[in-house]
């Protein structure tokens, strides 16, 4: 079975407006750029985006933001994207934030088929809110709900044409968890093996998570915020 991709913008020819979408990376580390600017040139609208955080101004899921395709955010921060800001201060986007632990396991409940689970964090505050809570053993706990989406964008290190996925270093963040919990996952890798040439032993995602995969190029692998010690 071969689930090779001539081109990021072949592998997203059928995300739609509306599409709710799983974009993976933490900050700028391992997000899929080029499966980013396929989605861009589309021009997509309406999009649920499903991602701790919203890139910067002019990169990242920040190129959708400010290309108006995004209706509403699910995530952990703000970050450094000040364009996101003023859109939520203004009321001209949905922004849902979510601790981001709690934000992690609700994408890892929604792969496992688990539609919602109990958890202390948020309990007390306005993360609680008209959320339902339970005791147990003397402890309070907040009911979450568990994320899906319809597709999943992540980026992996390597890849092989049947979709088994290794990341490198701290790219393996949200990429694993959300590869699962995606009607179609779509993985964008720097390398593109042929069979047998990853080690069994370092796969992360087996392929049978992933529908479509593409060989990316041209990625800038931005710092979001550089600083260095005075006098370097």
């Amino acid at each position: 079975m071969n689930k090779t991709f001539a081109s990021a913008d072949e592998a997203v020819r059928d995300l739609r407006d509306g599409a709710s979408v799983m974009v993976g990376g933490f900050g700028l580390c391992g997000i899929p750029e080029n499966l980013i600017r396929a989605v861009l040139r589309k021009g997509a609208r309406n999009l649920t985006i499903i991602s701790n955080n919203a890139g910067i101004d002019g990169f990242g899921v920040g190129l959708l933001l400010e290309a108006g395709q995004i209706g509403k955010l699910v995530g952990t921060y703000v970050g450094e994207n000040k364009h996101l800001e003023r859109l939520v201060l203004d009321g001209e986007i949905e922004m849902e934030l979510n601790p981001q632990g709690t934000f992690a396991e609700r994408i890892r409940a929604g792969g496992a088929g688990i539609p919602a689970f109990y958890t202390p964090t948020g309990f007390g505050t306005v993360v609680a809110k008209e959320k339902e809570t339970r005791e147990f053993d003397g402890r309070d706990y907040v009911l979450e709900r568990g994320l899906t989406a319809d597709f999943a964008l992540i980026k992996a290190w390597k890849g092989d044409r049947w979709g088994n996925l290794i990341y490198r270093k701290t790219a393996r963040n949200f990429n694993p968890v959300m590869a699962t919990a995606a009607k179609i996952t779509i993985a964008e890798v720097e390398e593109l093996v042929e069979l047998g040439g990853l080690d069994s032993n370092a796969i992360v995602t087996p392929g049978i998570y992933v529908q479509r995969i593409v060989r990316g190029e041209h990625y800038e692998k931005r710092i979001e915020k550089k600083t260095t010690r005075k006098g370097q």
